[in-house]
């Protein structure tokens, strides 16, 4: 499977990366603008956004999106947007169900994983799970995810769709590393108004969230791109991305006790344990090859336990 939509001129593919960048991260501040103006942060990690915020933050979602767009039509003029940015379902049907599922499934694994690291290092206030209310919870948790998806279709168009794949140019194994650093770098540097009004690691300085937050992207980035690599298609990619972002943050809350202090840089994926776990299954990617987009070429059925490795 290609990444590319074909060979661009080097001097095009600098002025569209440079304007990818340029629009997302001035979007990004834009969006975020009316809550750093009334120097609004986030002390804990139970405390609900509220409107403001949330229009702020759907907002910001977008940038990347518009970005890509804009660099795709007016730049680089390199074919439909929908097939340059792979939004598109994969085909067949059962694949895309597959692929789907996959992009949900893996995220809860990675989630559950993480919380029983917490738990079992002491860090992480496990407070059981509450059979009786466990469905209505996760129905209303994967409801909440649903209503969010076209919000993480504004981030994914970009950071997948456009930014990775330009990075990986021929697919050479130092242009996917620089790919995955790349991009991984861009996309939490992006979150730094966020970080630094407490969003994700609240009540944390940004010289401690700023880090951690690198972390976590330059480790979860692999899995939403393996994700988009495996069907073809950004979609997965976005469910990936959305679930990470909302049901796995509502699992560290539901499953701890209820008075506990919650602390995301002790608990959850945007934590150490959290790096554990997604740190295993990347190496477990790389290890086997899953993080080169040749290894998901059509009918390439091989399954090398230690090829080209990143």
């Amino acid at each position: 499977m290609t990444l590319s939509t074909g060979p661009l001129p080097l001097v095009v593919r600098r002025r569209g990366l440079l304007v990818y960048l340029g629009v997302a991260y001035a979007g990004m501040w834009a969006a975020m603008s009316p809550l750093l103006a009334t120097s609004y942060r986030r002390g804990d990690a139970r405390e609900e956004t509220g409107a403001l915020e949330q229009v702020c933050i759907a907002a910001a979602m977008l940038a990347p999106a518009l970005a890509a767009i804009l660099v795709v039509r007016f730049i680089e003029r390199s074919g439909r947007v929908r097939d340059t940015l792979a939004l598109r379902w994969p085909k067949p049907w059962g694949r895309a169900v597959r692929a789907c599922l996959v992009a949900f499934a893996v995220p809860a694994g990675l989630t559950t994983a993480a919380l029983t690291v917490g738990a079992l290092a002491g860090r992480y206030p496990f407070g059981g799970v509450h059979g009786n209310g466990l469905g209505v919870w996760a129905a209303g948790a994967v409801l909440n995810m649903l209503v969010s998806l076209p919000l993480f279709f504004g981030e994914e168009l970009g950071w997948q769709g456009y930014l990775f794949p330009r990075l990986a140019g021929d697919g050479s194994r130092r242009s996917l590393i620089r790919a995955y650093g790349v991009t991984g770098t861009a996309f939490a540097l992006w979150h730094l108004p966020t970080l630094l009004m407490g969003g994700q690691y609240p009540g944390r300085p940004w010289y401690v969230s700023v880090p951690a937050m690198l972390v976590s992207c330059l480790l979860i980035l692999p899995v939403f791109t393996w994700l988009r690599l495996r069907s073809g298609s950004v979609v997965p990619a976005v469910i990936g991305h959305a679930f990470v972002s909302s049901v796995s943050v509502d699992m560290v809350k539901e499953f701890a006790a209820p008075k506990a202090a919650l602390d995301p840089l002790h608990m959850g994926m945007a934590g150490w344990p959290g790096w554990i776990a997604a740190g295993a299954f990347v190496a477990f990617l790389a290890l086997t090859g899953r993080l080169d987009p040749s290894f998901h070429t059509a009918g390439n059925t091989s399954r090398p336990a230690v090829a080209r490795t990143l």
